[in-house]
């Protein structure tokens, strides 16, 4: 690996975990396309299918995905629409993460407030 590779290499890395101070020139290096798609807002739009879908928080022994014990924070209702660009996997032995309604998964979407069910989301946009 060259010196040049390795300080793009680095400062693509930087961008990634959210660093101001690159070197300069790795930073001239880097392609424009990365950096604009970095800045891009989040616009992916959901609706809710379930009559009555909690969101919740994972709670402190939880680790960082909800389980259907989690503390709830709200409800959603039939036809709300959020905004949701990130989604957490939760992997367990057993299989599926939950089971309601005749539905099951393990896919969590990252709401306001907290984390949601997958299966009761339907993508608009």
């Amino acid at each position: 690996m060259t010196i040049k590779q390795a300080l793009t290499l680095f400062a693509a890395v930087a961008l990634l975990m959210g660093a101001t101070a690159a070197p300069k020139a790795a930073a001239a290096s880097l392609p424009r396309t990365a950096a604009l798609a970095a800045a891009k807002p989040c616009t992916a739009t959901w609706e809710v299918t379930g009559r009555k879908v909690a969101v919740r928080r994972p709670a402190w022994n939880d680790g960082p995905v909800a389980t259907t014990t989690s503390p709830l924070h709200h409800y959603l209702h039939r036809g709300d629409r959020v905004t949701s660009c990130t989604v957490v996997v939760a992997r367990t032995e057993t299989g599926p993460a939950y089971r309601k309604r005749g539905k099951a998964g393990s896919l969590w979407r990252i709401v306001r407030g907290g984390q949601v069910p997958q299966t009761y989301l339907k993508r608009v946009r």
